[in-house]
């Protein structure tokens, strides 16, 4: 078969396009954005009709997908691990209702965060669903995870979570191509109430749920991904998840493995194996990349088992695991050894923190902010995801907050009702159509006297200049949720119009009411997008 040069997140992509897959719906976000790209930009899954738009948010994708499957068709929802917050209440209803057609829910978590805010375990939230986890260890493993993750799906008719991290899905492997699939046929539910949640269906639904979980173990403990290796040393056993199993063999690229070693990649975990390690060996070392899910299931709550990783600190409790951690935890490798190989890497490796790019229109909009709110004090901006978050930076300073998506326009809102006024709120034209507009009807319904800056770039700029379900529609967007049409101000973000814009923003902050600022131009990353100017050029937009 052919073979293939892929990031782990493009892998998962051709396994899902080879697998019969008929639509991915995805928010983009670091690390999981590559894989829907893939998808946009691969001839074959144009050919095929397979669906890759981006959706307005992860719970909005989720949805989506879990329609595409209600219909019959293999679907996949990606999103990084904080998307998954937001897609949460259908993430975790998928499970009660089942899926018809195959459901891939790709989760890409980002310990260490590298982008991100913080550096949650999605597989928390595949146990919390009660759904069968799969855990990649190479590029490959994810091309095979996702092409056999539908079969899994439709076998249990249940949604398969694939967990990934940000190593793997930005690192690149030959990837050996398996027979294309044919996409599903339309086809309805054989059961007719089967997504319909009411109460006395949902109590049924679950009961099916529990019912099948003998099932997700029997077929995990058959699993190709999970696999007991013998070792003749078994003063130690190792357990290793997914990814960390690549760093581990790193260690053992010149000598043999004499350990007894686990390797997981499906999930609920493979009970016999586990058990089968227990008894086997006097001690046992977990390597997991996240959260020591395993580590503490097999302690417990007493600590009893001598099981060491996260929890005892025979590896760190927080950031991504590595080949030289691994290599300490197994005493291969002493404290100054690995300092100094760290050393060298951080030689090589330049630290290179995120800025905003020079001739950016956030700059511009923040100079005339932090100029217009100069006779208000400082602590009076709060912010939302994506590049002008960067305006916390020196030297801007410009904004006071970054929680999560949607969070500028509430926070604001809470200021203000505590008495901080003006309140200004900073957020994007993705991220207001992704989560912002339901904190902009809370403030108009109230008449909160907050200042929100739209700043529309036309694009998903952070995660690399994707659609923005915002384009052309943010006035009126504004205008239907009752903001006061006087108080909708549009300019355009140069440092010419720097005093234009103090005036502007003057203005408004002295409102005691809803007001919305727009600094519209857009990402000079995307100047050189035929297809997104076209678009500009005939909304009228510059």
């Amino acid at each position: 078969m052919q073979k293939l040069l892929l990031l782990g997140a493009e892998a998962i992509a051709q396994g899902a396009i080879d697998g019969g897959m008929s639509g991915v719906y995805a928010y983009p976000g670091t690390p999981s954005t590559e894989i829907t790209e893939y998808v946009q930009h691969y001839d074959l899954a144009k050919e095929r009709n397979i669906h890759s738009q981006w959706s307005a948010n992860e719970k909005t994708a989720m949805e989506a997908g879990l329609g595409m499957s209600y219909a019959g068709k293999r679907a996949m929802v990606c999103m990084k691990h904080v998307g998954l917050n937001v897609a949460a209440d259908a993430f975790i209803n998928s499970a009660i209702t089942g899926s018809n057609g195959g459901l891939l829910v790709t989760v890409a978590d980002d310990p260490s965060m590298h982008s991100s805010q913080n550096e949650q375990d999605s597989r928390y939230y595949g146990k919390f669903a009660q759904i069968p986890i799969l855990e990649p260890a190479s590029q490959q493993e994810a091309y095979d995870m996702a092409y056999f993750g539908f079969q899994l799906s439709e076998k249990f008719s249940i949604p398969v979570m694939i967990r990934i991290t940000t190593r793997l899905a930005h690192s690149r492997a030959g990837v050996e191509r398996k027979p294309l699939l044919d996409q599903n046929e339309l086809i309805l539910p054989s059961n007719p109430t089967q997504f319909v949640l009411l109460p006395s269906i949902a109590r049924k639904q679950y009961k099916g749920l529990l019912n099948s979980f003998a099932g997700f173990i029997e077929d995990s403990e058959e699993s190709p991904f999970n696999h007991y290796f013998e070792g003749t040393d078994k003063k130690l056993g190792i357990i290793a998840c997914g990814l960390a199993y690549n760093y581990l063999m790193e260690n053992y690229s010149e000598t043999e493995l004499t350990h007894p070693l686990l390797k997981i990649g499906q999930y609920p975990m493979p009970r016999a194996k586990v058990e089968k390690l227990m008894k086997e060996c006097d001690e046992v070392l977990i390597l997991e990349d996240g959260y020591p899910i395993i580590e503490e299931l097999l302690k417990g709550y007493l600590g009893k088992e001598k099981v060491h990783g996260r929890l005892d600190g025979s590896l760190p409790r927080d950031g991504e695991l590595n080949p030289n951690l691994i290599a300490k935890a197994l005493k291969l490798a002493s404290e100054e050894e690995v300092t100094e190989i760290s050393e060298d890497v951080k030689d090589i490796v330049k630290n290179r923190p995120p800025a905003m790019c020079v001739g950016c229109g956030h700059i511009d909009a923040y100079n005339a902010l932090n100029e217009a709110l100069s006779d208000y004090g400082v602590g009076r901006v709060f912010s939302d995801i994506g590049c002008y978050t960067l305006g916390a930076l020196p030297p801007y300073n410009a904004i006071n907050s970054c929680v999560d998506m949607g969070a500028s326009i509430t926070m604001a809102k809470g200021a203000a009702d505590a008495g901080l006024v003006p309140a200004v709120s900073v957020i994007g034209d993705s991220t207001f159509t992704h989560s912002g507009m339901t904190g902009l009807i809370d403030a108009v319904n109230e008449s909160s006297p907050i200042t929100v800056m739209i700043s529309d770039n036309f694009t998903t700029g952070m995660t690399g200049g994707q659609d923005s379900a915002a384009l052309g529609k943010i006035e009126d967007i504004c205008k239907g949720i009752g903001v006061d049409p006087e108080h909708i101000i549009v300019f355009t973000p140069l440092k010419k119009n720097h005093d234009e814009m103090v005036a502007i923003m003057k203005k408004e902050l002295a409102y005691k009411g809803v007001s919305v600022i727009i600094p519209r131009r857009q990402c000079i990353q995307t100047t050189k997008n035929v297809a997104l100017n076209e678009r500009i050029r005939e909304l009228n937009l510059r």
